[in-house]
């Protein structure tokens, strides 16, 4: 048996389980449960709200004091999120906690931020900032966005049905999830984040690639075509497409090119394919549902801008 998720700490059934009883415990619950973002009734409209982090990359980041580029994972991780029903991404706070204040790594990471929102078109309105020493060791970056989206334009899901096809857009390597493992695989290998990558640069560069953030493309396709159900592809991998709708089986014939990224760390930790594609995109970092005969106009469409499926 090659490594798990398990071996670096991270047990995905054990999260399911904690996760279930959180949320048993909530009187107030806000609908689409489930999904990747929350809903609260607004007149004609639906706000829409999510929360999330970078995770572990941020160990990656300050192994190499290289902090520019996690405020845009910090981002991606939340308005990828948001785009999910439809939503338009409309406002950002960020949560920076330290145990330690330093001011080329803030000003790093409000760079990482501002570009964030520059691609998730989206406004930063607030944030705080947290000194942690007795708890957090080394930092922290979360945020919580808000959107909107016309009652009439949601995207719930609901509509998938037998006949439909998955369309996938790529990402950009990594992203911002399993990176407990991938420091594990690194580990016990023996390799450092300043070692050549087969493709170039170096291991620590590659692993600290942005996720990729898909507001603009879909929120244009929103506008022409009918889709059925979108999902992120984050923490459990090709897991999150059932979060679209659960009631319905789904096929993936013809997945996505595998960047190299993957296929190295699962050499190195002989990594079986199953552990891989429950903790990793491996390619695919947002995934959409469309109606058969409207599948070609939307690859040609993403082809075309250049976000399609490479």
């Amino acid at each position: 048996m090659g490594l798990t998720y398990r071996d670096a700490g991270v047990d995905i059934d054990v999260e399911d389980k904690t996760i279930a009883a959180v949320v048993g415990q909530l009187s107030q619950k806000g609908g689409l449960e489930g999904h990747f973002t929350g809903l609260i009734e607004f007149g004609d409209h639906f706000l829409s709200m999510c929360t999330d982090g970078v995770g572990s990359k941020v160990e990656i980041a300050s192994a190499l004091h290289k902090w520019d580029t996690v405020g845009i994972d910090c981002m991606a991780m939340n308005v990828n999120d948001l785009i999910c029903i439809g939503a338009k991404p409309l406002a950002f706070v960020d949560y920076l906690a330290v145990d330690k204040h330093d001011a080329d790594f803030a000003k790093q990471i409000g760079t990482g931020l501002n570009k964030g929102a520059e691609l998730g078109q989206v406004t930063i309105v607030g944030g705080e900032t947290a000194t942690l020493p007795g708890i957090v060791k080394g930092f922290d970056l979360a945020g919580a966005c808000v959107g909107v989206v016309r009652k009439d334009r949601l995207v719930t899901g609901q509509k998938i049905a037998p006949g439909d096809v998955l369309v996938g857009l790529a990402s950009s390597g990594i992203h911002s999830n399993g990176y407990s493992l991938v420091r594990k695989i690194l580990e016990k290998a023996g390799v450092s984040y300043a070692d050549e990558f087969p493709e170039g640069g170096t291991w620590g560069e590659v692993l600290l690639t942005p996720t990729r953030i898909y507001v603009k493309p879909i929120l244009e396709l929103l506008e022409i075509f009918d889709i059925h159900g979108m999902a992120h592809i984050t923490g459990g991998g090709l897991w999150n497409i059932p979060r679209m709708k659960k009631d319905v089986g789904y096929v993936i014939e013809t997945p996505l090119p595998v960047p190299q990224v993957f296929s190295e760390l699962q050499k190195l930790g002989g990594v079986e394919d199953y552990e891989m594609f429950q903790t990793f995109n491996m390619g695919m970092g947002f995934i959409l549902a469309v109606p058969e005969g409207s599948a070609e106009s939307i690859v040609s469409f993403l082809n075309e801008r250049g976000e399609g499926p490479r």
